[in-house]
C-alpha cells in the first residue's frame, strides 16, 4: 500500500499552530510530543497556519476528524467577559509584566480556535483540548475564565496553601498536584496509579484558568486551590463511537521522567489514546453515512426528466443568489425541483449540503420569497430579545439548544445508517 494510499485511509486531526518571532520573523510551529503521539495512535495530524484570514478558509480543511488545540496565549477577555474585571491597572501592567510571553493577545488564533471548536460541537466532532485549548472549550460553551490566578484566586490562601501553575525556570519538571474526581475518564486512566487520596502530581504552565465552568462540562480534577484542571462532557464521551469532547488544564504529554522519555503514570499516554480511538470511530460512522450507491445509467425519457429537475435546481439557485429578482421566472419552472424534494425527503448528508447551498431545501418552492422574509423578521426577534438576557439565560438557552441538537445528529445518523443498510439489500 503507498503512502498516498495511507493519507486517504487515516483520519485527520486538525491542529492550529502558535506563532514566535524568529529571526526578526514570525513562525509557526506545534510541539512535536502532540504530533508525536497522534501519530503513535494511527492519526495523521493537518497543520492549521495561524494566519490572516484562515478563520474564513476553514471548509478547505474538510474533512475534519478531529480537532485538537493546544498552547498559545491568552484568550481575549472581551470573548468571555461582559462586565469589566475587578483587576485594576496597575494590576494588569504587573501581569502583563511577569507573563509578557502569554498576554500578547493573538486574535486571529482565538478566532480561528473558536470557530474550530464551535464547528467540532454543532457536528459532534471529536475535540482535545490541552492547556489553552481547554480554555478555548469553556470560552466556546459560555464559561469564563480568571485573566490571572494570582491575582483572582491565589490571594486568598494562605502562602503555604498556594498552587504554583507555572515555573519559568523549569518547564518540563515543574509538578503539582491534582486531585481526581471519581468515574470520570481521568479516574479509569490513572486508577492504578491512585492511593486513597485521588491524587497525582502533574505538569501545567499557565497563569489563566477556568473561572466559571460551562454547565454541559463536568469537572475530572481539581488543583489543592479549587482550580478545575481537567472537564469533560458525559453526554459526548464514548470513544467507541465516536464521541470525545474533553478539555485538560494540564500538560500530560510532559509528565515525563527527567532526561527520559518514559512517562511519570502509565495513564499519562491516555488521553491521546482515547481521542484518537474517537477520531478513527467518528471517520468510519462519517464514511458510512456518505457513501453513495454507483449510478445508474438512465434511459431517454428518465434522462429527461433528470434534465427537467436539474433546471428547476439551477433556476432554485439562481434565485437564492439573486435575492428578490424573481420577475422572469415562473412557479411551474419550481414545481419540478419541489416535487423531487417532497419524494426524496431522506437525503445524504452531502446531497442535503449541496441542496441548502443552491437554497433549494426549501419543501415548497412556491412559497420560497416569503418563507425567507418570515425568517429575517423571525432572526430580527431573536436578536433582539437575546439582547436583553443575561449571560446565565443565555448559557441556559445554549445548553438546551445543544441537547436538541445532539439529540436531532444522534437520530438523523441513525436514520441514514439504517437507509445505507436498506440501499444495500439485493
Amino acid at each position: 500500500m503507498s503512502s498516498s494510499d495511507l493519507a486517504v485511509i487515516l483520519p485527520r486531526v486538525i491542529i492550529v499552530s502558535r506563532r514566535s518571532l524568529r529571526k526578526n520573523k514570525f513562525v509557526d510551529f506545534v510541539g512535536e510530543y502532540h504530533l508525536d503521539l497522534i501519530v503513535g495512535y494511527g492519526a495523521v495530524p493537518v497543520i492549521v497556519p495561524r494566519v490572516a484570514g484562515v478563520h474564513t478558509l476553514l471548509h478547505s480543511f474538510e474533512p475534519i476528524h478531529g480537532v485538537l488545540l493546544c498552547e498559545g496565549e491568552d484568550i481575549d477577555p472581551s470573548l468571555y467577559e461582559d462586565e469589566e474585571t475587578n483587576l485594576s491597572k496597575e494590576e494588569l501592567e504587573e501581569i502583563r509584566r511577569l507573563h509578557a510571553s502569554d498576554t500578547a493577545i493573538d486574535k486571529e488564533k482565538d478566532t480561528i480556535e473558536l470557530a474550530l471548536a464551535k464547528h467540532c460541537l454543532e457536528r459532534n466532532i471529536p475535540y482535545l483540548g490541552i492547556c489553552r485549548g481547554s480554555q478555548v472549550l469553556n470560552v466556546a460553551c459560555g464559561g469564563t475564565l480568571y485573566q490571572d490566578i494570582g491575582k483572582e484566586l491565589s490571594k486568598y490562601f494562605p502562602q503555604e496553601k498556594k498552587v504554583v501553575h507555572m515555573d519559568y525556570d523549569n518547564y518540563d519538571g515543574h509538578r503539582h498536584a491534582v486531585n481526581i474526581v471519581e468515574e470520570t475518564p481521568l479516574h479509569q486512566w490513572f486508577e492504578e496509579s491512585l492511593q486513597d487520596n485521588m491524587e497525582i502530581r502533574v505538569n501545567s504552565y499557565h497563569h489563566q484558568g477556568v473561572k466559571r465552568l460551562a454547565q454541559r462540562f463536568k469537572p475530572m480534577a481539581y488543583a489543592p486551590d479549587g482550580l478545575v484542571e481537567g472537564f469533560y462532557d458525559p453526554d459526548a464521551y464514548n470513544p467507541e463511537e465516536g464521541k470525545f469532547i474533553m478539555g485538560l488544564q494540564f500538560h500530560p504529554e510532559r509528565m515525563r521522567k527527567a532526561n527520559s522519555d518514559e512517562f511519570d503514570y502509565p495513564g499519562c499516554t491516555a488521553a491521546y489514546k482515547e481521542f484518537v480511538k474517537a477520531v478513527v470511530a467518528y471517520q468510519k460512522k462519517l464514511n458510512i453515512i456518505k457513501r453513495v450507491p454507483t449510478s445508474l445509467k438512465l434511459n431517454k425519457e428518465m434522462e429527461q426528466k433528470r434534465n427537467v429537475i436539474v433546471r428547476s435546481f439551477s433556476l432554485a439557485r439562481n434565485l437564492y443568489e439573486g435575492g428578490d429578482n424573481t420577475r422572469q421566472l415562473k412557479e411551474s419552472d419550481l414545481k419540478p425541483g419541489a416535487e423531487f424534494l417532497e419524494s426524496n425527503i431522506a437525503l445524504s448528508v452531502q446531497q442535503e449540503n449541496r441542496l441548502k447551498q443552491m437554497g433549494a431545501t426549501v419543501r415548497n418552492a412556491s412559497s420560497y420569497m416569503e418563507r425567507l422574509k418570515m425568517n429575517e423578521e423571525r432572526e430580527k426577534l431573536a436578536r433582539a430579545v437575546m439582547g436583553k438576557m443575561t449571560i446565565e439565560q443565555l448559557s441556559d438557552l445554549n445548553l438546551f439548544y445543544h441537547l436538541m441538537g445532539q439529540i436531532s445528529s444522534d437520530m438523523l445518523e441513525k436514520k441514514q445508517l439504517q437507509n445505507v443498510s436498506t440501499a444495500d439489500l439485493p
